[in-house]
């Protein structure tokens, strides 16, 4: 590529690790939930970086805290703390029911740090046995060596072992599996209240109560991953407060930021304080830039009137989906909570969901999968009505296309 040529879709074949296969358009320049690619063609955006863009694109409230941040203090590494970390994590645990935070870059990070807390509580406890951490099939919490051991799906980590051992994965909503497996060497339990890489798929009442009453009997720590499900996402600012059940951790990532990268590992002092100085670490981790965004991004996600707006706007979604699918009949199911939808195809249509995925991002609309049967929506937050609709109307496009093949 010449240094001054425009990058192309086929500079990341030559130059790029091969982990991702991206779309053959690339994005330049996005505004609230538009998006535009180096031809001008522009989309509507129902994928949000993944759960990432919480307030859609360059939203002038985070522009405003980046820029403004830019110029008085970018980095000064973790043998000095600074004002946006401590203004964030004041917001986080006034919000929640924590009382400590740890901040990282991403949610594997976060995880990571969950489940190094988890194994520091087991040691303490007295027992060098309790160690054993009970995760679920089908999960997804990060590609490190840890995480992705953690997560329930082999084909991202069977061509990396040896694996941290301890960990044991079970069926997810499936208690009385639970009930056989934890015993006194379970130092965690590590769940998603929704799992969406796994499918959209979420977790009754009934398992998340089971699992923290067993918890509390094996004197296991009870883990929920809201790194998609969290800031928002289900119309509630974290996942957990729709239920009745508390973790002892939390871990946060994605729409933290709106955007710039940061996660974080919430917890009681409880456990908190289990952590030594030197037992965990990150060079970049609350830096100033990332934190005053994700003060700017959370302070404004948390008002009723965004919180509320996701669940009116879940509701316009799941309307226009009900129609389309009594038209097209593609779709087996429609679920999901809030703005964290999955459109599951029936099984004479198995398998494809990536194409429908390719076919809507031709006709103008940014979608995801969740697996190979499930098509995902994560939106804004903030997304307008008539973009909803007019992304609808793309989608409807690319579904009569996709029967029409």
């Amino acid at each position: 590529m010449n240094q001054n040529s425009q990058p192309n879709r086929q500079d990341f074949n030559q130059y790029m690790v091969p982990v991702f296969a991206p779309a053959q358009f690339i994005p330049v320049r996005g505004e609230g939930s538009r998006l535009w690619d180096q031809q001008g063609k522009e989309y509507i955006d129902f994928a949000g970086g993944i759960a990432v863009n919480a307030l859609g694109h360059a939203h002038p409230v985070a522009v405003k805290a980046l820029v403004e941040q830019g110029q008085k203090l970018w980095h000064i590494g973790n043998g000095y703390t600074n004002e946006p970390v401590l203004a964030l994590a004041k917001q986080l645990v006034d919000n929640t029911f924590a009382d400590k935070v740890f901040f990282c870059n991403s949610g594997a990070e976060a995880n990571e740090a969950a489940l190094k807390l988890a194994r520091k509580v087991g040691l303490l406890s007295g027992s060098a046995r309790k160690n054993k951490i009970i995760a679920f099939k089908n999960a997804f919490h990060g590609r490190t060596l840890f995480t992705v051991t953690a997560g329930g799906q082999p084909k991202y980590s069977q061509d990396f072992a040896p694996l941290p051992e301890g960990i044991h994965h079970l069926p997810f909503n499936d208690l009385d599996a639970v009930r056989e497996a934890i015993d006194a060497d379970t130092c965690a339990v590590i769940v998603e209240p929704i799992q969406g890489e796994g499918g959209v798929i979420t977790a009754s009442p009934e398992f998340l109560k089971g699992l923290r009453e067993l918890c509390d009997q094996h004197g296991a720590v009870l883990i929920f991953d809201e790194v998609q499900t969290g800031v928002g996402r289900t119309g509630a600012l974290y996942a957990y407060m729709n239920t009745d059940v508390i973790p002892d951790i939390l871990t946060t990532a994605k729409a933290l930021g709106g955007g710039f990268p940061i996660g974080a590992m919430i917890t009681t002092d409880k456990f908190a304080n289990m952590f030594v100085v030197g037992d965990h670490g990150t060079t970049y981790g609350g830096n100033p830039l990332a934190s005053a965004v994700a003060n700017a991004v959370f302070g404004l996600i948390n008002t009723p009137e965004v919180l509320n707006g996701v669940r009116t706007r879940a509701q316009i979604f799941a309307d226009g989906l009900n129609q389309l699918n009594a038209r097209y009949g593609l779709f087996e199911e429609i679920r999901g909570q809030g703005l964290l939808i999955g459109c599951v195809l029936k099984a004479e249509y198995a398998g494809k969901a990536k194409d429908i995925v390719t076919l809507a991002g031709e006709e103008g609309l940014l979608a995801l999968v969740a697996g190979p049967n499930v098509v995902r929506f994560t939106p804004s937050l903030i997304i307008p009505e008539a973009d909803i609709e007019a992304g609808l109307q793309r989608f409807e496009r690319a579904l009569a296309r996709f029967v029409g093949a």
